[in-house]
Protein backbone atom coordinates (compact mmCIF):
# COMPACT_ATOMS: atom_id res chain seq x y z
CA UNK A 1 0.00 0.00 0.00
CA UNK A 2 1.58 3.58 -0.71
CA UNK A 3 0.58 6.79 0.42
CA UNK A 4 -1.63 7.19 -2.02
CA UNK A 5 -4.47 3.95 -1.10
CA UNK A 6 -5.13 6.29 2.26
CA UNK A 7 -7.97 7.91 0.41
CA UNK A 8 -11.43 7.48 0.38
CA UNK A 9 -13.70 5.84 2.53
CA UNK A 10 -12.53 3.19 4.85
CA UNK A 11 -15.11 1.71 7.36
CA UNK A 12 -14.29 1.21 10.38
CA UNK A 13 -16.25 -1.85 10.90
CA UNK A 14 -17.81 -3.21 14.51
CA UNK A 15 -16.80 -6.91 15.70
CA UNK A 16 -19.85 -8.63 15.70
CA UNK A 17 -20.29 -11.10 18.91
CA UNK A 18 -22.24 -14.05 19.32
CA UNK A 19 -25.02 -14.32 22.35
CA UNK A 20 -21.95 -15.54 24.28
CA UNK A 21 -19.73 -12.16 23.66
CA UNK A 22 -17.45 -14.60 21.62
CA UNK A 23 -16.23 -13.06 18.04
CA UNK A 24 -18.89 -14.17 15.35
CA UNK A 25 -16.13 -14.51 12.61
CA UNK A 26 -18.67 -15.29 10.17
CA UNK A 27 -20.12 -12.02 10.83
CA UNK A 28 -16.41 -10.61 10.47
CA UNK A 29 -16.35 -12.03 6.93
CA UNK A 30 -20.22 -10.49 6.16
CA UNK A 31 -19.20 -7.52 7.37
CA UNK A 32 -15.87 -6.33 5.25
CA UNK A 33 -18.19 -8.51 1.44
CA UNK A 34 -20.92 -6.07 2.08
CA UNK A 35 -18.25 -2.94 2.94
CA UNK A 36 -16.36 -4.10 -0.32
CA UNK A 37 -19.34 -4.47 -2.84
CA UNK A 38 -20.39 -1.21 -1.47
CA UNK A 39 -17.21 0.18 -3.16
CA UNK A 40 -15.33 2.07 -0.37
CA UNK A 41 -11.72 1.87 -0.74
CA UNK A 42 -10.38 0.22 2.03
CA UNK A 43 -11.92 -1.53 5.89
CA UNK A 44 -10.04 -1.03 8.78
CA UNK A 45 -10.71 -3.84 11.72
CA UNK A 46 -9.86 -3.75 15.65
CA UNK A 47 -10.28 -0.29 15.94
CA UNK A 48 -12.85 1.92 18.94
CA UNK A 49 -15.96 1.30 17.11
CA UNK A 50 -14.77 -2.65 16.64
CA UNK A 51 -14.25 -2.73 20.75
CA UNK A 52 -10.54 -2.93 20.46
CA UNK A 53 -10.00 -2.48 24.41
CA UNK A 54 -12.09 -6.35 24.90
CA UNK A 55 -10.61 -8.19 22.02
CA UNK A 56 -7.22 -10.59 22.59
CA UNK A 57 -4.54 -10.41 20.57
CA UNK A 58 -5.04 -13.90 19.28
CA UNK A 59 -8.55 -12.21 17.88
CA UNK A 60 -7.00 -9.23 16.47
CA UNK A 61 -5.15 -11.43 14.37
CA UNK A 62 -8.18 -13.92 12.97
CA UNK A 63 -9.92 -11.08 12.22
CA UNK A 64 -7.30 -9.26 10.18
CA UNK A 65 -7.13 -12.80 8.46
CA UNK A 66 -10.83 -13.43 7.99
CA UNK A 67 -11.03 -9.68 6.80
CA UNK A 68 -8.14 -10.52 3.89
CA UNK A 69 -9.84 -13.53 2.66
CA UNK A 70 -13.00 -11.80 2.64
CA UNK A 71 -11.51 -9.20 1.01
CA UNK A 72 -10.51 -10.97 -1.78
CA UNK A 73 -7.57 -8.32 -2.93
CA UNK A 74 -9.71 -6.05 -3.57
CA UNK A 75 -9.63 -3.52 -0.90
CA UNK A 76 -6.96 -3.15 1.55
CA UNK A 77 -7.17 -4.62 5.19
CA UNK A 78 -6.31 -1.86 7.80
CA UNK A 79 -5.11 -3.45 11.65
CA UNK A 80 -5.68 -0.68 14.82
CA UNK A 81 -2.54 -1.03 16.68
CA UNK A 82 -4.60 0.04 20.56
CA UNK A 83 -2.46 -1.85 23.28
CA UNK A 84 -1.46 -0.99 26.76
CA UNK A 85 2.29 -1.21 25.52
CA UNK A 86 4.84 -0.41 23.33
CA UNK A 87 5.99 -3.58 23.21
CA UNK A 88 2.77 -5.26 22.71
CA UNK A 89 1.83 -2.84 19.88
CA UNK A 90 5.13 -3.45 18.48
CA UNK A 91 4.63 -7.25 18.26
CA UNK A 92 1.32 -6.71 16.89
CA UNK A 93 2.32 -4.96 14.37
CA UNK A 94 5.01 -6.63 13.19
CA UNK A 95 2.78 -10.05 12.79
CA UNK A 96 0.54 -7.94 10.91
CA UNK A 97 3.18 -7.60 8.40
CA UNK A 98 3.54 -11.35 7.96
CA UNK A 99 -0.59 -12.01 7.45
CA UNK A 100 -1.07 -9.77 4.66
CA UNK A 101 -2.58 -6.50 6.37
CA UNK A 102 -1.58 -3.86 4.05
CA UNK A 103 -1.98 -1.12 6.42
CA UNK A 104 -1.94 0.08 10.28
CA UNK A 105 -4.22 2.66 12.28
CA UNK A 106 -1.90 3.24 15.38
CA UNK A 107 -3.38 4.58 18.71
CA UNK A 108 -0.92 6.28 21.52
CA UNK A 109 -0.55 3.41 24.19
CA UNK A 110 -3.88 2.71 26.17
CA UNK A 111 -4.10 3.63 30.10
CA UNK A 112 -1.10 5.48 30.62
CA UNK A 113 -1.41 9.19 29.70
CA UNK A 114 1.72 9.70 27.84
CA UNK A 115 3.96 13.15 27.48
CA UNK A 116 4.83 14.13 24.19
CA UNK A 117 8.32 12.60 23.81
CA UNK A 118 7.06 9.14 25.34
CA UNK A 119 3.97 9.17 22.94
CA UNK A 120 6.56 9.95 19.48
CA UNK A 121 8.89 7.39 21.06
CA UNK A 122 5.94 4.46 21.30
CA UNK A 123 5.46 5.38 17.24
CA UNK A 124 8.93 5.47 16.48
CA UNK A 125 9.07 1.83 17.72
CA UNK A 126 6.65 0.57 16.25
CA UNK A 127 7.34 1.97 12.77
CA UNK A 128 10.91 0.35 13.40
CA UNK A 129 9.77 -3.05 13.48
CA UNK A 130 7.44 -2.92 10.31
CA UNK A 131 6.93 -1.40 6.41
CA UNK A 132 3.90 -0.95 6.22
CA UNK A 133 2.23 2.17 6.08
CA UNK A 134 0.85 4.09 9.57
CA UNK A 135 -2.08 6.36 9.88
CA UNK A 136 -1.64 8.14 13.14
CA UNK A 137 -4.87 8.54 15.22
CA UNK A 138 -5.27 11.11 16.96
CA UNK A 139 -8.24 11.54 19.24
CA UNK A 140 -7.32 13.72 22.19
CA UNK A 141 -11.62 14.14 23.56
CA UNK A 142 -11.07 10.44 23.49
CA UNK A 143 -7.89 9.42 24.23
CA UNK A 144 -6.38 12.45 26.21
CA UNK A 145 -3.18 12.19 24.37
CA UNK A 146 -3.40 15.40 21.78
CA UNK A 147 -0.57 14.70 18.96
CA UNK A 148 0.78 18.07 18.34
CA UNK A 149 2.08 20.13 15.03
CA UNK A 150 5.15 19.92 16.77
CA UNK A 151 5.13 16.17 17.15
CA UNK A 152 4.22 15.42 13.25
CA UNK A 153 7.42 17.75 12.75
CA UNK A 154 9.64 15.74 15.24
CA UNK A 155 8.28 12.54 13.50
CA UNK A 156 8.04 13.27 9.86
CA UNK A 157 11.60 12.70 8.68
CA UNK A 158 9.80 8.60 9.28
CA UNK A 159 8.07 7.77 5.69
CA UNK A 160 6.27 5.21 7.32
CA UNK A 161 4.05 7.71 8.61
CA UNK A 162 1.99 8.68 5.75
CA UNK A 163 -1.74 9.43 7.15
CA UNK A 164 -3.66 11.16 10.31
CA UNK A 165 -7.08 9.94 11.63
CA UNK A 166 -8.03 13.97 12.49
CA UNK A 167 -10.50 13.21 15.35
CA UNK A 168 -9.78 16.43 17.28
CA UNK A 169 -13.36 17.62 16.72
CA UNK A 170 -11.75 21.15 15.74
CA UNK A 171 -11.88 21.43 11.71
CA UNK A 172 -9.30 24.21 12.26
CA UNK A 173 -6.84 21.61 13.02
CA UNK A 174 -6.85 20.49 9.35
CA UNK A 175 -6.06 23.77 7.71
CA UNK A 176 -3.34 24.50 10.00
CA UNK A 177 -1.68 20.70 9.61
CA UNK A 178 -1.97 21.52 5.71
CA UNK A 179 -0.42 24.77 6.16
CA UNK A 180 2.29 23.47 8.24
CA UNK A 181 3.09 20.72 6.75
CA UNK A 182 1.44 20.42 3.16
CA UNK A 183 0.94 17.23 1.45
CA UNK A 184 3.21 15.50 4.08
CA UNK A 185 0.13 13.90 5.64
CA UNK A 186 -2.57 12.70 3.74
CA UNK A 187 -5.70 14.06 6.73
CA UNK A 188 -8.56 11.38 7.10
CA UNK A 189 -11.42 12.71 8.95
CA UNK A 190 -12.59 10.60 12.10
CA UNK A 191 -15.80 12.42 13.01
CA UNK A 192 -18.48 11.06 11.24
CA UNK A 193 -21.00 14.56 11.63
CA UNK A 194 -17.72 16.61 10.53
CA UNK A 195 -17.34 14.64 7.81
CA UNK A 196 -18.49 16.97 5.13
CA UNK A 197 -16.91 19.75 6.24
CA UNK A 198 -13.84 17.90 6.58
CA UNK A 199 -13.07 16.87 3.19
CA UNK A 200 -14.30 20.14 1.67
CA UNK A 201 -10.93 21.52 3.61
CA UNK A 202 -8.85 19.44 2.54
CA UNK A 203 -9.74 15.95 4.27
CA UNK A 204 -9.00 12.80 1.73
CA UNK A 205 -10.62 10.46 2.83
CA UNK A 206 -13.08 9.74 5.52
CA UNK A 207 -12.55 6.63 8.37
CA UNK A 208 -16.22 6.66 9.19
CA UNK A 209 -18.65 4.63 11.37
CA UNK A 210 -22.61 4.88 9.97
CA UNK A 211 -21.15 3.46 6.62
CA UNK A 212 -21.20 0.21 8.50
CA UNK A 213 -24.87 0.27 8.05
CA UNK A 214 -24.95 3.00 5.08
CA UNK A 215 -21.71 2.26 2.78
CA UNK A 216 -23.52 3.44 -0.03
CA UNK A 217 -24.28 6.80 1.03
CA UNK A 218 -21.36 7.46 2.87
CA UNK A 219 -19.49 6.69 -0.57
CA UNK A 220 -22.11 9.10 -2.45
CA UNK A 221 -21.05 12.05 -0.15
CA UNK A 222 -17.45 11.71 -0.38
CA UNK A 223 -17.49 11.09 -4.14
CA UNK A 224 -20.10 13.93 -4.79
CA UNK A 225 -17.23 15.93 -3.15
CA UNK A 226 -14.68 14.75 -5.06
CA UNK A 227 -16.43 15.93 -8.26
CA UNK A 228 -16.86 19.67 -6.70
CA UNK A 229 -20.85 18.54 -6.29
CA UNK A 230 -20.99 20.38 -3.12
CA UNK A 231 -24.64 21.27 -2.79
CA UNK A 232 -25.69 17.53 -3.95
CA UNK A 233 -23.26 16.17 -1.64
CA UNK A 234 -25.04 18.34 1.03
CA UNK A 235 -28.30 16.87 0.79
CA UNK A 236 -27.20 13.09 1.44
CA UNK A 237 -25.47 14.81 4.67
CA UNK A 238 -28.22 16.63 5.78
CA UNK A 239 -30.25 13.82 5.65
CA UNK A 240 -27.54 11.37 7.32
CA UNK A 241 -26.63 13.87 10.28
CA UNK A 242 -29.10 12.68 12.69
CA UNK A 243 -27.46 9.42 12.03
CA UNK A 244 -23.82 10.19 12.27
CA UNK A 245 -24.67 11.92 15.38
CA UNK A 246 -24.82 8.75 17.22
CA UNK A 247 -20.78 7.65 16.56
CA UNK A 248 -20.07 10.52 19.22
CA UNK A 249 -20.38 9.69 22.84
CA UNK A 250 -19.73 6.92 25.35
CA UNK A 251 -22.08 4.75 23.94
CA UNK A 252 -20.85 5.21 20.41
CA UNK A 253 -20.45 1.11 19.74
CA UNK A 254 -23.61 0.16 21.45
CA UNK A 255 -25.42 2.67 19.26
CA UNK A 256 -23.92 2.14 15.95
CA UNK A 257 -24.18 -2.03 16.73
CA UNK A 258 -27.49 -1.25 17.01
CA UNK A 259 -28.13 0.64 14.08
CA UNK A 260 -26.58 -1.85 12.33
CA UNK A 261 -28.96 -3.93 13.80
CA UNK A 262 -32.31 -2.33 12.48
CA UNK A 263 -31.16 -1.75 9.24
CA UNK A 264 -28.87 -5.19 8.44
CA UNK A 265 -30.55 -7.13 10.54
CA UNK A 266 -26.73 -8.06 12.03
CA UNK A 267 -26.39 -9.00 16.10
CA UNK A 268 -26.29 -5.83 18.49
CA UNK A 269 -24.40 -7.96 20.86
CA UNK A 270 -21.61 -5.85 22.44
CA UNK A 271 -18.91 -7.76 24.32
CA UNK A 272 -18.60 -6.44 28.46
CA UNK A 273 -18.09 -4.14 30.17
CA UNK A 274 -20.20 -2.73 27.30
CA UNK A 275 -23.57 -3.75 27.61
CA UNK A 276 -26.41 -3.37 24.97
CA UNK A 277 -29.13 -0.77 25.26
CA UNK A 278 -32.04 -0.92 26.64
CA UNK A 279 -35.05 1.57 27.50
CA UNK A 280 -34.99 5.14 26.38
CA UNK A 281 -31.37 4.81 25.12
CA UNK A 282 -32.58 2.15 23.04
CA UNK A 283 -35.77 4.03 21.52
CA UNK A 284 -33.77 7.14 21.20
CA UNK A 285 -31.55 5.04 18.66
CA UNK A 286 -34.03 3.35 17.08
CA UNK A 287 -36.11 6.10 16.33
CA UNK A 288 -33.54 8.45 14.15
CA UNK A 289 -32.83 4.88 12.58
CA UNK A 290 -36.65 4.46 11.47
CA UNK A 291 -36.78 8.14 10.56
CA UNK A 292 -33.65 8.16 8.48
CA UNK A 293 -35.25 5.07 6.49
CA UNK A 294 -38.71 6.68 5.91
CA UNK A 295 -36.79 9.50 4.29
CA UNK A 296 -33.57 7.31 2.52
CA UNK A 297 -32.36 9.63 -0.29
CA UNK A 298 -32.65 8.04 -3.53
CA UNK A 299 -28.82 7.52 -5.01
CA UNK A 300 -30.11 6.63 -8.32
CA UNK A 301 -30.77 11.37 -8.11
CA UNK A 302 -27.35 11.64 -8.42
CA UNK A 303 -25.58 9.05 -10.15
CA UNK A 304 -25.02 6.37 -7.85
Amino acid sequence: MQKSDFRGVLPAITTKMTPDQQVDFGGVRADVIFQRDAGVDAVVVCGSLGEASSLTRAEKLEIARVAIDAAAGRVPIILTIAEDSTAAGASLAAEAQTIGVEGLMVLPAMRYLADDREVVAHYRAIAAVSALPIIVYNNPIAYGINITAAMLREMADEPKFVAIKESTGDTRRINETIAAFGDRYHLLTGVDDLALESLVLGCVGWIAGLVVAFPRETVAIYQLVQDGRINEALEIYRWFLPLLHLDIGPKFVQNIKLAEAIVRGTSPVVRQPRLELVGADAQAVRSVVETGLKHRPDLAKYGF
